[in-house]
């Protein structure tokens, strides 16, 4: 018994370092999204402050970058936060850790990494990816987002799409698609980040605390659209 108990601790002692490392990066991965998210809400020529107000979620993913696979593809790491309350009425929540994958992805400057901020514009969008994962164009319908002050001559396309999606790549920054992309939750960093397994669409109700490195990403979401203006709310 003594045997198994020094083995016990011998296995918790090497796991320990590597468990606190995994969720010091989940940690850094919102802190980055968070940074993101700032700069770009305060470039001039940035995402319509209108369409902010009227979207149910917010997704970034800081520096996505090109991966090897097969004939190429992308992958990114970022968090979603979405309005708490049934009917995305409410403050900002505590984000999920989302996953971005697929081949359509790949739009950078020089090889250079890129960020991209995703608008969910309505409910059936919100639970979709709550939910499972979701290729865009198929279970879900995405547009490029419009900008500045364009975005009042593309209204047919905001009001057609679930998702708007943007994106930043050595200071441009500009509406870009993302069809054929998959998003889905990061079920494994939303247990290192939140201490156990729970669910995405469990997070983001509003009663999961915000963890301290993903404050700053709902305070700058709260400070610049706190409240949703979409007409049906």
């Amino acid at each position: 018994m003594r045997t198994q108990g020094a083995i016990l601790l011998l296995v918790c002692a090497f796991l320990m370092p590597a468990f606190a490392v995994d969720n010091e990066k989940e940690a850094d991965r919102v802190k980055e999204a968070a940074q993101v998210l700032k700069e770009i809400v305060n470039i001039p020529d940035n995402i319509p402050n209108d369409l902010l107000d009227k979207s149910e979620c917010v997704i970034v993913f800081p520096g996505v970058k090109k991966v090897a696979m097969g004939v190429g593809g992308s992958y990114g790491r970022g968090a979603m936060t979405c309005r708490t309350g049934e009917d995305f009425t409410g403050l900002w929540s505590a984000p999920t850790l989302m996953a971005l994958e697929g081949g359509s992805i790949g739009f950078q400057l020089g090889g250079e990494s890129t960020d991209f901020v995703l608008l969910v514009m309505n409910d059936r969008g919100a639970m979709s990816l709550l939910g499972s994962k979701v290729k865009l164009g198929a279970d879900a319908s995405a547009a490029a987002g419009p900008k500045g002050r364009s975005a009042a001559a593309a209204t047919d396309v905001v009001m057609q799409a679930e998702m708007l999606s943007y994106s930043r790549s050595r200071g441009l920054f500009a509406g870009v698609s993302l069809e054929g992309s998959t998003l889905r939750p990061d079920n494994d960093a939303n247990a290192l980040v939140y201490g156990s397994p729970i669910a995405a669409r469990d997070i983001v109700k509003g009663t999961v605390a915000v963890p301290s490195a993903a404050k700053p990403m709902v305070d700058v979401l709260n400070e610049h659209s706190p409240k949703n203006r979409s007409e049906k709310k």
